[in-house]
């Protein structure tokens, strides 16, 4: 078996960036004042909102290593694209925690079947049907294939979801920060949000970058099984015999 170095992944300043802005961005969150109608449950907004921000990110690369592996046929660019939309299911399933727990207190149920909402859900479950595809396929070019298909018609559902309170009626105010006449906040409150923005965006890439060499790891191990260089498990144990058992003949 040809010997590949197997590292753990390195810790670099990203990682210890995002934990920082982290930190700093709850306290922004936590000093800002609390909403005049929600109270101290709108501070979820500064997590809620950059958490959903973040999965976009995370979508739109597997959206573009899909299309660069398209193109190229490296199989680096899958790595990105299975990173995306990992790190993105992730954070679409930690925003809809989120927003559960904020629907509760200010809706009174948990969830609605409001437009945003199911488009989220949807969303959520396509790229776990993303993440499924791949398993379904053993060869890596035949996977990394299938799966950039999918990953770039998988993304008309982000300007869906971002766009449906405007689209259709929906419970959830409209856009309060991306709207043509700029955020409609006041400093303060920009101000934690946008600490939040930043905190989160390093959260998403410190976790890309992790599944991204984590893919590259998986990738090799794949390409030695399938160059037959892989032991499989059990193969160094040799079956027992009885006193006396003639079966095996020695070399």
């Amino acid at each position: 078996m040809t010997s590949t170095r197997m590292d753990a992944v390195p810790r670099s300043w990203l990682d210890v960036a995002a934990i920082l802005a982290v930190v700093v961005a709850l306290g922004f969150a936590f000093l800002s004042p609390p909403d005049s109608s929600q109270g101290e449950v709108a501070r979820l907004f500064y997590v809620h909102l950059p958490v959903i921000l973040g999965a976009y990110l995370a979508f739109l690369v597997n959206f573009v290593a899909s299309a660069l592996y398209l193109g190229s046929r490296n199989l680096r660019w899958d790595h990105w694209a299975v990173s995306g939309a990992e790190v993105g299911v992730v954070l679409t399933g930690l925003t809809l925690g989120i927003g559960m727990l904020w629907a509760k207190p200010t809706w009174g149920v948990f969830w609605t079947w409001s437009a945003r909402l199911t488009l989220t859900a949807i969303m959520f479950f396509v790229y776990l049907g993303y993440l499924t595809l791949r398993r379904a396929t053993n060869d890596q070019r035949s996977r990394a294939f299938r799966s950039a298909i999918f990953g770039m018609l998988a993304i008309i559902q982000i300007p869906l979801v971002h766009f449906s309170v405007s689209i259709w009626r929906d419970i959830h105010q409209q856009p309060t920060v991306l709207r043509p006449d700029g955020a409609q906040m006041d400093d303060v409150l920009r101000n934690a949000l946008l600490a939040g923005i930043i905190a989160y965006g390093l959260v998403t890439a410190a976790l890309l970058r992790r599944r991204y060499h984590l893919a590259r790891i998986q990738s090799l191990v794949d390409l030695e099984l399938e160059q037959g260089g892989g032991d499989l498990a059990g193969e160094a144990i040799s079956p027992p015999t009885l006193p006396g058992d003639q079966s095996e003949v020695s070399s």
